[in-house]
């Protein structure tokens, strides 16, 4: 008795031709999830935001009409499992919470908590000197960007906008202009102290086995309690690495 198998002669021949590979690969999959050192990696980029901002919304450029005052700080928030930067924002009309994490090494994620609780979550990437996040549509058909734009050391800019799903063009709610607020917090260099956790500019003192160190940021700071010795043994690799590639 012969017996067949009507699909087993396409399978062959697709093996044959070294498709599989082809099939079995998703063109939706997700970047591979980062260990906390690659998304601290990742961030680093934005260190400049750590700190203090003082921050004017203005929801027509160039106009004060509705415009208000807020301040929002910057700090490190580290788990077990995630490394973040999180903006707390006092006095804001668009924002009260904004959380970015690392998916890539150039695509990141925002949280964005609004004043009345709401909490949208967005996906990122770079472009040019700034970062574009969008949301999906929520239950209103609305679709939310929000764009971050590091100017400089002492200037952000934070531009929210909407548009419905069916629509290409995105209407400003208002852009957010910061101020640092007191010394500035960005890079290291010119004999200036290192945060030990991310290597951003030290401004708070920390104390270990009869030593000084710094670091940037409450976030970090805590870290540091948390775990001297883990942090300082990565501080000591990473400038082993950065002094063997030069």
């Amino acid at each position: 008795m012969k017996t067949s198998f009507p699909g087993l002669s396409l399978v062959v021949v697709v093996c044959c031709l070294g498709l599989v590979p082809l099939l079995a690969e998703d063109p939706l999959a997700k970047p591979a999830a980062l260990d906390l050192s690659a998304q601290k990696a990742a961030l680093a980029r934005w260190n400049s935001l750590i700190g203090g901002w003082r921050g004017t919304g203005q929801p027509r450029r160039g106009s004060n009409t509705g415009a208000w005052r807020e301040d929002t700080n910057w700090a490190w928030q580290f788990s077990e499992t995630e490394s973040a930067l999180v903006g707390t924002v006092t006095k804001g009309k668009l924002a009260s919470n904004l959380k970015i994490t690392a998916l890539a090494d150039k695509q990141f994620h925002l949280q964005w908590t609004s004043p009345d609780g709401v909490t949208r979550e967005m996906n990122g990437a770079i472009e040019e000197a700034k970062v574009v996040f969008v949301s999906e549509p929520d239950e209103q058909q609305d679709v939310y960007r929000v764009t971050l734009t590091p100017l400089n050391e002492q200037r952000t800019l934070i531009l929210f906008e909407k548009r419905k799903a069916d629509q290409q063009n995105y209407t400003r709610m208002a852009e957010v202009g910061y101020t640092r607020e007191g010394t500035r917090l960005a890079g290291t260099g010119g004999g200036q102290p290192e945060c030990v956790v991310t290597g951003g500019l030290g401004t708070i003192k920390v104390e270990y086995k009869g030593k000084t160190y710094y670091v940037c940021c409450s976030g970090c700071q805590q870290a540091f309690n948390d775990d001297p010795e883990a942090i300082l043994a990565d501080y000591k690799a990473r400038h082993e690495k950065e002094k063997a590639g030069k």
